[in-house]
């Protein structure tokens, strides 16, 4: 779907699994009636039996929710997901005593290591939403969708405390479809039709016409929409209140039965999707006399077929009511054809890598197995890929080092049952989104199991896959911008530039031989990692609500809250280790980068078991300290928080692996500043926070060197005075918990600060004035521009912070409708709430191209918007007001999924020091004094003449731009270019704001503001 979420992508962890793709009948026929006869019918009079599961269909012993299968009679299949008695039972039913009428965006980190792009922890201009927001996001990407509302629960929330806590416990409803039709379905003269279909059939539907309604509907009720293209399958989701999900559910599949489609918005969308779209779906067809629009609807009513599609809905409703739901609204989707992609049965195999870290220092990292994407798992093939992140010395030597890869390959089965025993869960529409695509994989007792637990022991087809598993069968990629000048051949959509060439005789026939082993590989000692004490622990001090400071000396204090609510032995710990030195200088940023990159590789190969293990570790550089973050089976996660601290408590490095460090940081730096939405985000953050350094500080200190000596200097002094901050949450008694900060203390041997760290910058206080910062992308011939204008409100509290909130909440599909549908200006188009190290404000961002438009017609669009979506606000009804109230304060009452999401939202509040534990229930508080006007009066208050703006416009290359027509090259950059920011002056078209010419110049001349949190 166009740009309302992010896309998030993963190469997780391969596993074998053997699966049988076929549709499975269930135990229901195809009126979706049970063979049982009578007992179904005890079952839908409201029984005992009213959401009786499928036994047939395998789940985890720690998974509370009932699952049934059905077929309807279009051949739809359909997986139902009760979480009705979801930990504290069944709900109350919820009053509906409004009167309203029906209407027309983890902590969850897969990888370990260090993290040192955009590694912020906390408040730094962090997304308002903190609520949902993870410590890993950068905070610049679309606000995550909000979710909740219901006018009754507003008036019961203000009158009893009980009803609070148990409306407390409300999860949103999901629902999710995928069709067995993706990319690899393209018509040869249309490549990109299946992506485009995806986004035109949520451009209306014959019984809800309105181009933006389902998204209008959903934004009002909390929730929010997606889709995604792959390969062979297309899966569209959403999420919403339990109490519209119906309705959602309605208004949702009207798209599959009759989706409008009409001819003027696929000429509009074919612009916004992409630029390469426009070619291949808009400009060659007219040049070849193609109908786009005859043949969309030709691919829609040949593929979007019932029988093509699996569908799964989760809700706190019962089996039978959702069955009844899904019975009614679904059987309305045509089944175009007889036949059914599903019939065919396929296998695939995952495999595990493992080997030894070279001592050549030739590579950084090591990842195999299959990415799990269409492209690497499909009906036709699988990829067995293993990717080696190799530093300049091992480009050099790259077949050597694939002759390493070729030697060991190692199976690994045991773990993965562990975790699917005590399975965390998870939010609903990924959830769904992951079973309606495993149903087109797996058969009906697999549903759950099928892309996480091994099957049964086959040797032979182990053998099978290894036999394929050979270096004559192996294609090599080598990607470098050292290949520039070596590639002469060109891809047609892209431009990128590669060449091919067979692999040298001396190693094809030396893989081809029975080559010798080389000795120091071999298989790993017995585990010590693995979990074998699941017992839930019994508290050891009363149980509290929220974290309490269980431990506070000089040198640090922790935060300790035991898990009473998920119950699963597992535990979450994280610590911050505070130093005043981190900031003091660019030069002090990339040295602790380098330190902390290098620990992290110290820990590779030490912390590989615990990784088999299921315990997972980051170490992350952030602004004002170390933070090390461990989670897993509490059983041994001690350990693996022992051998962290102790590899930082004896840290060392050679030459080499400092050297192989700093050219690889060399790379990320040059990485990140050549991307114009990082580099947008870096210019603003550098204008708005007083004592920032830059990006491009950082890599120029890099690049102009620095030696080992000054990297031991500044650990030392590192080590020498820190503040240690903990949060241990999970299954651990108040006296284990202490021990994880006694240990960091005791290992240490450090010394207290000397004065306290502010954790967060002080923030300049802009004019009032529109200032405008105009720079040239820092990647040559990249057509791609980025457009944020920000609104600064200030140092405010908590009932304004809810206001912004409210605020962008209303902004977020109109912004999408004006800027992106009907402008079509870009493909990602969102407003965001900000709070830039404690002050508040608002921004809307465009990502726009150069070859399209202007970054300063781009500017000016967004004010235009901003004027018509005053009137709008103005012209909003208390009712429509209310509801997004009610929204508002549904989602910041919407139960966490896991243990993660609370541990999460703590630790926000102390990596910030802010310890506003109860900030969610503060700022429903807040929210139920907010009133129409006073939205009104904040809103026009930004835009008065007072108002505050600073607009950030990173050009790309392109005509409307001045520039000559040049085409995207990769290669072009070379990271051992030391770039400089150039500040492009305004045109006539924005001749009437102030230009900054001097960014460091400019804001030494403005105010600074004190030090603000957000606590009252």
């Amino acid at each position: 779907m166009p740009g309302r979420n992010k896309a998030t992508c993963g190469f997780g962890s391969p596993e074998l699994a053997v699966g049988q793709q076929q549709a499975a009948e269930g135990g229901r026929d195809a009126g979706g009636r049970s063979p049982h006869g009578d007992e179904e019918e005890e079952r839908g009079a409201g029984g005992p039996g009213h959401n009786l599961g499928d036994p047939d269909i395998v789940k985890s012993p720690s998974d509370p929710k009932q699952y049934r299968y059905i077929k309807l009679q279009n051949g739809l299949c359909a997986l139902l997901i009760s979480d009705f008695n979801y930990l504290d039972g069944a709900p109350e039913e919820e009053e509906d005593n409004d009167n309203e009428e029906s209407e027309e965006g983890s902590d969850e980190y897969d990888d370990s290591g260090a993290e040192i792009e955009d590694g912020r922890e906390g408040f730094d201009d962090e997304d308002c939403d903190e609520g949902d927001e993870s410590e890993d996001s950068n905070g610049d990407g679309d606000n995550e969708d909000f979710g909740g509302s219901d006018d009754s629960e507003l008036e019961e929330l203000a009158e009893k405390e009980e009803t609070r806590k148990r409306v407390y416990s409300e999860k949103q409803s999901a629902a999710a479809l995928c069709v067995a039709v993706g990319s690899f379905s393209d018509p040869e003269d249309l490549p990109g039709l299946a992506h485009f279909l995806e986004h035109m059939v949520f451009m209306g539907s014959l019984k809800y016409p309105d181009e933006n309604g389902f998204d209008v509907f959903l934004k009002k009720h909390g929730g929010g929409d997606n889709a995604s293209t792959d390969c062979e399958r297309t899966i569209f989701q959403f999420d919403v209140q339990r109490k519209y999900f119906k309705e959602g559910l309605d208004r949702w599949a009207q798209f599959f039965i009759h989706p409008l489609m009409i001819r003027d918005a696929i000429d509009r969308e074919v612009e916004a999707v992409d630029s390469g779209n426009a070619d291949t779906l808009k400009h060659e067809p007219r040049r070849n006399s193609i109908d786009t629009y005859t043949r969309l609807r030709e691919f829609w009513q040949r593929h979007y077929s019932a029988h093509y599609m699996t569908l799964v809905v989760q809700s706190r409703e019962t089996l039978d009511t959702l069955e009844e739901w899904v019975t009614e609204i679904f059987s309305e989707i045509p089944n175009k054809c007889e036949s059914s992609l599903l019939d065919e049965c396929f296998v695939v195999i995952f495999c595990k890598l493992m080997i030894d870290p070279s001592e050549k220092f030739w590579a950084l990292a090591l990842y195999g197995g299959n990415g799990e994407t269409g492209f690497e798992q499909n009906s036709t093939y699988s990829i067995f890929s293993i990717s080696v992140t190799l530093t300049d010395e091992g480009y050099k030597h790259f077949y050597e080092v694939a002759h390493v890869v070729f030697q060991v390959w190692e199976e690994i089965q045991k773990v993965e049952a562990n975790e699917f025993h005590y399975q965390e869960q998870t939010d609903p529409v990924d959830y769904v989104e992951s079973l309606c695509e495993n149903m087109q994989l797996f058969q009906k007792e697999d549903f759950l199991t099928g892309d996480q637990l091994l099957f049964e022991y086959k040797p032979e087809v182990i053998a099978a896959a290894l036999e394929q598993l050979s270096p004559q069968r192996a294609n090599l990629i080598l990607l470098s911008a050292a290949n520039e000048g070596q590639c002469h051949l060109r891809e047609k959509w892209f431009g990128t530039q590669y060449s091919m060439e067979d692999i040298d005789k001396y190693w094809s026939d030396l893989w081809a031989s029975d080559f010798e082993l080389n000795q120091d590989l071999h298989l790993p000692e017995e585990n010590k990692y693995i979990a074998t004490d699941f017992a839930l622990k019994v508290a050891d001090c009363p149980e509290t609500e929220y974290p309490v400071k269980t431990l506070s000396t000089q040198q640090g204090c922790l935060w300790y809250r035991k898990d009473n609510k998920f119950k699963i032995p597992k535990g979450y710990v994280r610590f911050h280790l505070i130093s005043p030195l981190i900031q003091q200088s660019a030069e002090n940023l990339v040295l602790f980068d380098t330190f902390v990159n290098i620990l992290s590789h110290n820990l590779g190969e030490p912390a590989y078991e615990a990784d088999v293990a299921q315990l997972e570790y980051k170490l992350v550089a952030g602004e004002y300290g170390l933070v090390i973050r461990v989670k897993g089976f509490n059983h041994k996660l001690p350990l693996l928080f022992q051998l962290i601290i102790d590899y930082l408590s004896d840290f060392s490095f050679t030459p080499a692996v400092f050297e192989m460090i700093t050219e690889q940081l060399k790379k990320t730096y040059f990485n990140i500043l050549i991307k114009p939405e990082t580099l947008a985000k870096d210019v603003r953050l550098l204008i708005l926070e007083h004592g920032r350094w830059s990006m491009i500080d950082k890599y120029q200190t890099l690049m102009n060197g620095l030696s080992i000596e000054s990297l031991s200097n500044f650990v030392r002094a590192f080590k020498s005075q820190l503040f240690v901050e903990g949060l241990v949450q999970g299954n651990f008694t108040s006296r284990e918990a202490k021990d994880f900060l006694n240990y960091v203390v005791e290992k240490l041997q450090f010394a207290p600060l000397a004065h306290p760290c502010p954790v967060q910058f002080r923030v300049v206080d802009l004019p009032n004035t529109h200032l405008l910062c105009k720079v040239k992308t820092l990647n040559k011939g990249d057509a791609n521009s980025e457009v944020t204008v920000y609104y600064q409100s200030g140092a405010r509290n908590l009932r304004e912070y809810t206001l912004m909130e409210l605020l962008v909440m209303h902004m977020e599909e109109p912004c999408f409708d004006f800027l992106r549908t009907k402008q079509t200006l870009g493909y990602h188009v969102y407003p965001t709430c900000r709070n830039t190290s404690g002050i508040l404000g608002f921004s809307v961002t465009v990502a726009t191209q150069a070859t399209k438009y202007n970054s300063e017609l781009v500017d000016g669009k967004i004010e235009e918007f901003l004027s018509c979506f005053e009137e709008k606000i103005n012209d909003l009804t208390e009712e429509a007001f209310n509801t997004q109230v009610t929204a508002l304060i549904k989602v910041k009452e919407c139960e966490d999924s896991h243990l993660g999401e609370e541990v999460d939202r703590n630790w926000n509040e102390v990596v910030t020091q802010q310890y506003l534990f109860d900030r969610l229930a503060r700022e429903v508080e807040a929210l139920k004094s907010v009133t129409k006007s006073d939205l009104v009066s904040w809103f026009e208050a930004h835009r008065s003449n007072q108002r505050k703006v600073l607009s950030v416009h990173v050009i790309g290359y392109g005509k409307h731009e001045g520039d000559m027509e040049v085409a995207a090259v990769s290669g072009q950059n070379s990271s051992g270019e030391i770039p400089h920011l150039t500040l492009l002056p305004p045109s006539s078209l924005m001749s009437d704001v102030t230009s900054i010419k001097d960014i460091k110049a400019y804001t030494s001349t403005l105010n600074v503001l004190p030090y603000h949190k957000i606590l009252k």
